[in-house]
């Protein structure tokens, strides 16, 4: 089954793919193999703590159907194009490089038959095949904003389902308080930045949220490696390095787990890693952002312009505190 999520993102907000080709990146523009460069100017730990972009060979190549139900989000931003999105990633995992990581990803192969585990404090701990669930619970198409903590964004649009109908399958228990997920990690990923398999979390109450989306494409294609094949998470109100990709297991738990940039840095990652544009990053301003395909910057909405959506979830927190 497959239906549009009307999100309050515009059409018009999404970039379209002939100026994802032809942004210009920081202080220079490479092609190289379909592969572009990175944004100058940012630190390799910066650029590794999004969720964001890379280039693959392969899926330069590869012939796209390209497909999405509207050409903008609910705000009237442009869809980002397909090009666009599968080639500027990070994926520490293969390398600390957004150029490397096009030709590293290119001779990847995903493990099939994918295997996600939840375990924990939940009646029912299961092993699920990715294809079953897909089958079980359809998949249907969310556009979404992604915003990265190091100041840049996309409009996307995701194929998936939703992260509260996995986790009602295993019946959680009134102990499990919060999630923890984990990457898939094999031989194949070169990268040894961190410690590894990649670890994220949230609350079970932000997991349960509608807007939380086990991704499994984007435009209608399966999702790409650098995207972080065959499943990940989209979590749109949060910093783009909140959604894990490759996510091969999920741990119902009791206690705040510690995510891998929080271990890493965690005065510049906090546990929520909500987009708050009053709450400067250490290093930068987090007010605008650079949408990529566009000239100048934008300013950036409280959780990402989905407020109604989640902002009940954190209300009476200090947002400066729990960042």
């Amino acid at each position: 089954m497959s239906r549009f999520f009307k999100s309050n993102i515009k059409s018009s907000e999404i970039t379209p793919e002939h100026k994802y080709w032809n942004r210009p990146l920081g202080r220079r523009r490479v092609l190289k193999l379909g592969a572009t460069a990175g944004a100058a100017g940012l630190s390799a730990a910066t650029l590794a703590a999004c969720g964001g972009e890379s280039s693959s060979s392969a899926a330069a190549s590869a012939p796209v159907t390209v497909v999405a139900s509207a050409k903008t989000d609910e705000l009237g931003g442009a869809l980002n194009s397909f090009k666009e999105i599968t080639n500027y990633n990070n994926y520490y995992e293969f390398s600390t490089d957004k150029e490397e990581v096009a030709s590293l990803v290119g001779n990847y192969k995903v493990p099939s038959p994918f295997k996600i585990e939840v375990t924990g404090l939940v009646n029912k701990p299961m092993t699920f095949d990715l294809d079953d669930l897909k089958k079980k619970f359809g998949e249907e198409e969310r556009i979404y904003r992604l915003r990265c903590v190091e100041g840049w964004s996309m409009v996307i649009p995701w194929n998936g389902f939703v992260l509260a109908s996995l986790l009602k399958e295993v019946e959680p228990t009134s102990a499990a308080k919060f999630v923890r997920f984990y990457s898939y990690h094999d031989s194949q990923m070169p990268g040894n930045s961190l410690d590894w398999p990649y670890v994220e979390g949230m609350r079970i109450d932000e997991a349960m949220n509608e807007l939380a989306l086990m991704a499994t494409g984007l435009y209608g294609n399966p999702l790409p490696a650098q995207n972080g094949a065959p499943v990940r998470l989209a979590l749109p109100w949060k910093y783009g390095f909140k959604s894990i990709k490759a996510v091969t297991k999920i741990e119902l738990i009791d206690s705040e787990p510690v995510s891998t940039w929080k271990a890493a840095n965690a005065g510049e990652y906090g546990f929520y890693s909500n987009v708050n544009p009053n709450r400067p990053h250490p290093r930068w301003t987090q007010a605008n952002e650079r949408r990529i395909g566009e000239s100048g910057r934008r300013d950036t909405l409280m959780y990402n312009g989905y407020e109604k959506q989640v902002a009940s979830l954190y209300a009476g927190m200090d947002l400066q505190t729990n960042f």
